[in-house]
């Protein structure tokens, strides 16, 4: 059977003129006279801040403590605008040993720099509460009291200087290598499937095609291949846990998602709260849809590679990029014109890469590089309907992240609990469009199963990575793990929160170890469930009618890092420190599933 695979021939065709970015508004390339002078300009500028500040900030007054983190924040600024372009480069090809190269050298640069202001922020955190709030009292540094506030959060965690600056120099020897070493190893993978080799990215896709035959040797390639290289996935993440487990002892974490929370901005209490709460509603969920999606398929039981399978009335056809951006434009306009105006800004200006290419980095994601510039956007577009509700989640980060911008590079960034709002509600507002436009009740019914696996996958699978994540580290405490218990656990979360209507094959073991967050952010995955509970529960004070939702909604993306959950979810009567908060955001799915079952 030949399988035509996009983005070649007639499929490429069918998807239209794919954007690539143009980075040329951060460097002009990697040998640019003005990153290089950036760089120079920013080594010079952190040791004459050195010399003026180091053991000096407790003796400041509130107005002079501002201006050095005014000074401190515009060297921030420059060398995140020269990391950024790195890192951008680098997810653009990372099969490029010439661009690996450029990368590595500029983080080292880069670090070189940092270690040499590492002391502002330690030195900050020394000063006694009673002394920093009478500093405060300066209209100039009570800008900055967020910043102050996540910074003097970690106090209790911080090590001696020396310490600090060793584990900041050693970072780039310690885990980042490993972190690009599980980055190159992905890109250079190739899954053979009939006579061609394909990228993740590329057999990922075809988990979701038509055609049944498709799925299951596309499963099956890429369980092998993920098989035949597990040994060494298995050693970066038995290297990499024990290196948190390591850090968190010096730090004083008491348990390994603690450092993450703290960073979140959540406590771990919420947290918790989350996970209890999806996990007992994974048999009302989870297990509840697939035993529904099983009935549909005419078996008792699923294989995992049917998971994700349209069903027979999907909507599988080729989604040209005209009209994915022209379907989430207008999905945003509805709701906000203002909202629709700053997303349309990175199709103009070619802030946003597109196609499907070897050495391409797998996977979507918005890159919020620095507020005086503009954030970038990266896609694998492969024209299905789930790709055009990923363009609506990324272009949400990023039109977060403009209106997030003006609150300065300290300030601007959301803390990854509350960084998912914007995305997931951007999905919504694409999705319920796309369902009022549904020309008849099997159309919808196709399109209401869409949106519950992605939800499911969202909700239900980032909890159950998660938990997963939770086991693994709790038990590398104790020594290490082997590829096959690593599997073993794998095996074990995934049939606890999909249920009984799933059936996994032998190399499904394997699949742990393409999840990048695992190895990029330890227990990050909880911050999509999060996200997505809480849209659910804003989308549904939205439908409700709630007066000026649109102004306040925009409000809250505004205030970017400078606000904690409960502030910002005050306006809309929503508290997630309330137990009840998570289940209420399940019932929307919930809701849809009940509507599915009556369908039949």
């Amino acid at each position: 059977m030949t399988i035509a695979y996009a983005p070649d021939g007639t499929a490429a065709t069918k998807l239209g003129d794919l954007p690539t970015w143009d980075l040329g508004d951060l460097y002009g390339g990697m040998d640019a006279p003005q990153l290089q002078a950036d760089l120079e300009a920013a080594s010079a500028e952190a040791k004459d801040f050195a010399a003026r500040y180091e053991g000096k900030l407790a003796g400041l007054t509130g107005d002079a403590l501002a201006e050095a983190i005014a000074a401190y924040e515009r060297m921030q600024e420059r060398l995140g605008r020269v990391g950024s372009y790195a890192a951008l480069l680098y997810a653009g090809d990372m099969s490029d040993p010439r661009i690996g190269q450029f990368q590595q050298n500029t983080q080292e640069r880069i670090t070189a720099i940092t270690t040499t202001l590492l002391f502002f922020a330690l030195e900050i955190n020394r000063i006694e509460e009673k002394d920093i709030e009478a500093k405060l009292a300066s209209a100039a540094l009570a800008r900055y009291r967020p910043w102050l506030r996540d910074t003097r959060a970690f106090r209790p965690h911080q090590l001696s200087d020396e310490l600090e600056k060793l584990l900041h120099e050693k970072h780039l020897s310690g885990r980042s290598a490993w972190t690009r070493l599980f980055d190159e190893t992905m890109a250079r993978l190739r899954f053979p499937l009939d006579g061609r080799d394909l990228t993740s990215a590329e057999i990922l896709h075809l988990l979701s095609d038509k055609d049944g035959r498709v799925r299951e040797k596309a499963a099956k390639s890429f369980g092998k291949v993920m098989g035949d290289n597990i040994q060494v996935f298995a050693l970066l993440t038995n290297t990499l846990a024990k290196d948190k487990e390591i850090e968190d002892k010096w730090r004083h974490f008491p348990r390994p998602p603690s450092a993450r929370n703290l960073g979140n901005q959540v406590e771990d209490a919420v947290v918790d709260a989350l996970v209890a709460a999806v996990k007992d509603a994974y048999p009302r969920l989870s297990h509840r849809y697939y035993k529904l999606k099983a009935k549909w398929f005419g078996v008792e039981v699923l294989d995992y590679w049917d998971r994700n399978a349209p069903l027979p009335d999907a909507d599988d056809r080729t989604i040209a990029w005209p009209e994915a951006t022209r379907t989430v434009i207008e999905a945003y306009k509805a709701f906000s014109p203002e909202l629709a105006a700053v997303g349309s800004r990175f199709f103009a200006n070619r802030w946003i890469d597109v196609p499907v290419r070897p050495g391409k980095a797998p996977g979507a994601f918005a890159h919020p590089v620095v507020p005086s510039v503009h954030p970038y956007l990266l896609l694998n577009y492969q024209g299905k309907v789930r790709d055009v509700m990923t363009l609506a989640h990324e272009l949400g980060h990023g039109v977060h992240q403009i209106l997030a911008g003006p609150q300065g590079y300290l300030q601007a960034d959301t803390p990854l609990t509350l960084a998912e709002t914007a995305s997931v509600f951007g999905e919504m507002l694409t999705f319920q469009a796309l369902l009022k436009s549904a020309p008849d009740a099997r159309t919808r019914k196709a399109m209401l199963a869409s949106k519950v696996e992605d939800m499911l996958n969202t909700v239900v699978r980032q909890i159950a990575f998660y938990d997963f994540e939770a086991r693994l580290h709790d038990e590398r405490r104790q020594g290490e793990i082997t590829a096959a218990r690593i599997g073993e656990l794998w095996l074990a979360v995934q049939a606890e929160s999909l249920g009984p209507a799933l059936r996994f094959g032998p190399e499904y073991a394997h699949y742990w170890a393409y999840i990048p967050h695992f190895i990029h952010v330890p227990f990050y995955v909880y911050a999509y469930a999060f996200g997505d509970c809480l849209v659910n529960s804003l989308y549904a004070v939205y439908q409700a009618g709630a007066p000026g939702f649109q102004a306040r909604y925009l409000d809250m993306l505004r205030a970017g890092g400078t606000l904690r959950h409960k502030e910002l979810l005050a306006p809309f009567g929503l508290d997630a420190s309330d137990p009840a908060f998570w289940s209420r955001g399940l019932e929307m799915l919930a809701g849809f599933i009940a509507e599915l079952e009556e369908m039949g």
